[in-house]
């Protein structure tokens, strides 16, 4: 196991393009009613160096680790999501919902399938059935149907990636800890979108949707890159 101190040692300076980068877009806080392909740059821009965090790690790494190949594709639809949303009142929040909903297959897909897991998954399950009835009083039309797919979507992407949490014993790894913890974070920012577009105004929801948000691409780009030999990488090698 690679300690967490020895990840935020070796990882750390590859992340401070991203911690600069979110910084530049809390501090700007560029008003959502004006969309611009400035706004739209601004917003991308972490996720870009996201991109740059995986890349830095040559891409004999990613040639070699489908995961992390996967988990890069996903963050490259993820900043196309970014900026259709940045239009989402101008008609495009159904393609932001596409982009992510790709993302998230992506994700789910580089996770893998092992340990299966099913308590987990069946409570993943009421849980997404939970968000969707607390959601479905605000949906109409085409967003009925929508909403349920993406819902189901980003809910086994999370059954995924809680899937491999091995909290105690010598099974802990920080790949699994930063998968499930970016999975929850992501699933918590795209309720409160949900809430807040289709249910009722969320005190500082902006605030609070980029932030997880942020935090949770952080969390999933970071577990795919805790070792760079393929053969002790086995969450990796789970997919391959």
């Amino acid at each position: 196991m690679v300690s967490p101190v020895t990840v935020v040692k070796s990882e750390g300076p590859k992340l401070v393009p991203f911690f600069k980068a979110t910084c530049v877009y809390f501090v700007l806080w560029l008003p959502s009613s004006s969309p611009s392909w400035v706004s739209a740059l601004i917003k991308c821009l972490p996720i870009f160096c996201l991109w740059l965090f995986l890349l830095a790690h040559g891409l004999g790494f990613l040639q070699t680790h489908p995961s992390a190949t996967r988990i890069f594709v996903g963050l490259v639809f993820s900043a196309l999501g970014d900026a259709f949303l940045i239009w989402q009142d101008q008609g495009y929040f159904v393609h932001g919902m596409l982009m992510f909903a790709v993302t998230h297959m992506l994700y789910a897909s580089a996770f893998g399938m092992r340990p299966l897991a099913l308590r987990t998954g069946v409570v993943m399950g009421v849980l997404s059935g939970l968000c969707y009835a607390l959601l479905y009083p605000g949906l109409s039309g085409a967003f009925t149907y929508l909403v349920g797919v993406y819902v189901a979507l980003i809910s086994f992407m999370g059954w995924r990636a809680v899937a491999g949490l091995r909290l105690v014993g010598a099974a802990w790894r920080w790949t699994e800890l930063a998968a499930g913890g970016g999975a929850l974070l992501f699933m918590i920012s795209d309720l409160t979108i949900g809430l807040n577009k289709f249910r009722f105004p969320v005190p500082y929801s902006r605030a609070l949707i980029m932030s997880t948000y942020y935090a949770a691409q952080m969390l999933i780009a970071l577990s795919a890159v805790e070792s760079q030999e393929p053969a002790a990488d086995n969450r990796l090698s789970k997919t391959d």
